[in-house]
């Protein structure tokens, strides 16, 4: 029978071996332990999330700043959204969830065909695979929101989809 520190080392080298590797697989059974173990992550702060830069690529696919906070969470995202005046987003669809929090400004989101305003201090859910677009309802303030996701649960699941309509549609 193995004594606990025994037991914590095990667990210690399965999760330090777990960090190494993509994903578990059928041979890594034996690898659920009884007991967590802290492993400190690379880091715990991101500082300075929208003086870090946008992602370009996405945030022209989207037609509006998208900040990603880049934290070591391996189930919920949180990026920072950005409307300019009057702008209205591409629609769009994911197999993950997502809860908005507006930060400044007002505007809708439509989710399947109906319009859910929004303004400054309001949450908004999406649920997963529901057609959505976003648009800021003025002319001349900017809308900024934080949206988090389950999508680093269900990319590390091999599950996670999303379409853009004009570039998969």
């Amino acid at each position: 029978m193995m004594n606990t520190k025994s037991i914590l080392r095990e667990s210690a080298a399965g999760i330090a071996a777990h960090d190494e590797q993509l994903a578990f697989s059928s041979k890594d059974f034996h690898k659920t332990f009884a007991r967590p173990v802290y492993i400190r992550p690379t880091h715990l702060v991101h500082r300075n999330v929208e003086k870090a830069g946008g992602h370009d690529q996405f945030s022209t696919e989207r037609k509006h700043p998208v900040f990603f906070v880049d934290l070591p969470s391996k189930n919920v995202s949180m990026t920072i959204g950005g409307l300019l005046p009057g702008q209205l987003t591409n629609r769009h669809r994911h197999t993950y969830e997502t809860v908005l929090y507006v930060l400044e400004g007002r505007g809708y989101t439509e989710i399947e065909g109906e319009k859910v305003e929004w303004q400054q201090g309001d949450a908004v859910y999406i649920p997963s695979w529901a057609w959505h677009r976003h648009q800021n309802l003025s002319d001349a303030e900017p809308a900024k929101y934080i949206a988090c996701e389950n999508a680093p649960q269900l990319q590390n699941l091999g599950v996670a989809l999303r379409e853009e309509e004009g570039r998969d549609l």
